[in-house]
């Protein structure tokens, strides 16, 4: 089945707020197994939003819009909604009487023109929503299906997973499940090319490929009557993935990230870790440091940004300062040793480079970063090349020192195991 979403509202085409809900909604659809082709972002305008709704029933089987639910003159969705699906407005006293809760409970002083919300299309599904005043709704006609939503991400969200992602997956016969699997230090094109043939060949399950900064996912989809079967389905696939790309799979669980990833190394192995970072200041630390149970191996986070401070702090080499510049590889593997060595940390990781957008060269450009990680006292150093604005280039470099600092954790191990 097909499903278009339209997004409304003209504080979505001005910029003023970012439309994140288009992206939860297409990965949920994509999740389900539903193709989606089409999304729109209309403004608060009777004839546009007609228009948009008419022609994305013309061509898909479900229409999923968000917004203009509220009580205000230009919250039209439910109206224009109801009168393109040949729908009358009714007040809902279930509605009504949750509305008059609402405000009672909060001691809040309701106008009139709240009651408007608690009017729905005669015949449609009124979905209760946990998290504000105006209900949801579905509306059914024939084959095709229009749902209406909340344009609050902390109101849409909930109602979605609670209510419309069970009524969506009740549509299509069995079930649709999904597992991903999660790579780092790879790129992008290399990895759909190393899976290449395996996408042109598939059917059920099928690979589709995510590219994230600095990781590429890729998400395995099955469709079987039941769950069991989906998983029977998609573990010789994720096998396969396995077998080509080795150690970049850093997790095949879609809630893990790759900096808990990094962490779960860490606690496997009984290893404390240490940062220092100069161009980054601080990111690398906060990373990890977001990441729950992190307090038995984080020892500590320096952010040396001036010379003076990694010479101080971090035991770096005057000379080498001088003869090789704060961003160079002599100086990053200096601060990783010196980091290590001030916290009698395991592993420590160093990060010095130029983000920007001032204070590159043409021997140095913008973006050039230096990372060093040392596992007990051996230390590698990767250069890096970096595009894009100040936050790209800081936020690459995190993503960068996290898979560095996992490939040496586990390089240390293989080397260890067959020494």
């Amino acid at each position: 089945m097909t499903v278009e979403l339209i997004a409304v509202g003209t504080e979505l085409l001005l910029g003023n707020i970012v439309n994140t809900n288009a992206a939860y909604l297409a990965q949920q659809c994509a999740d389900l197994g539903l193709s989606c082709y089409y999304q729109t972002v209309v403004g608060d305008n009777e004839g546009r939003l007609m228009q948009t709704l008419q022609t994305a029933l013309s061509r898909s089987d479900i229409v999923i819009l968000s917004g203009g639910l509220g009580p205000t003159q230009d919250d039209l969705t439910k109206e224009v909604a109801a009168r393109v699906m040949g729908k009358e407005l009714q007040m809902d006293a279930h509605s009504r009487k949750r509305l008059q809760e609402y405000f009672t409970r909060r001691k809040i002083e309701m106008t009139d023109n709240n009651w408007k919300q608690a009017m729905v299309p005669v015949g449609a599904i009124v979905l209760d929503n946990e998290n504000g005043t105006a209900p949801g709704i579905i509306m059914e006609s024939d084959d095709k299906r229009v749902i209406l939503l909340p344009g609050p991400p902390g109101e849409l969200v909930p109602m979605f997973e609670s209510v419309v992602r069970p009524y969506l997956s009740r549509m299509e016969p069995g079930v649709i499940y999904s597992q991903t699997v999660k790579l780092c230090g790879i790129g992008e094109s290399k990895a759909e090319t190393m899976v290449a043939d395996l996408i042109a060949g598939q059917d059920n399950p099928t690979i589709a490929p995510y590219a994230k900064p600095g990781e590429v996912h890729l998400r395995i989809t099955a469709r079987a009557p039941g769950e069991k079967e989906a998983k029977k389905m998609i573990k010789p696939v994720v096998k396969e993935l396995k077998n080509r790309f080795g150690m970049n799979v850093y997790t095949t669980d879609t809630e893990v990230t790759l900096e808990q990833a990094v962490v779960n190394l860490l606690l496997a192995n009984h290893l404390t870790v240490t940062t220092a970072e100069s161009c980054t200041g601080g990111l690398l630390s906060a990373m990890l440091t977001s990441v729950p149970g992190v307090s038995e191996v984080f020892k500590s986070g320096q952010v040396t940004y001036s010379n003076k401070a990694k010479h101080k702090l971090l035991g770096v080499k005057k000379p080498s300062l001088d003869k090789y510049g704060a961003v160079s590889e002599n100086v990053a593997k200096q601060m990783a040793k010196g980091a290590a060595l001030s916290t009698k940390a395991d592993v420590a990781v160093a990060v010095t480079g130029i983000a920007g957008p001032d204070g590159g060269s043409a021997h140095k450009p913008v973006g050039l970063v230096y990372i060093a990680c040392s596992v007990r006292g051996k230390v590698k150093v990767k250069e890096y090349n970096f595009s894009g604005n100040r936050r790209k280039v800081r936020e690459n470099s995190v993503t960068a020192a996290l898979t560095l600092m996992r490939q040496c954790i586990l390089e240390y191990y293989s080397e260890t195991t067959f020494r």
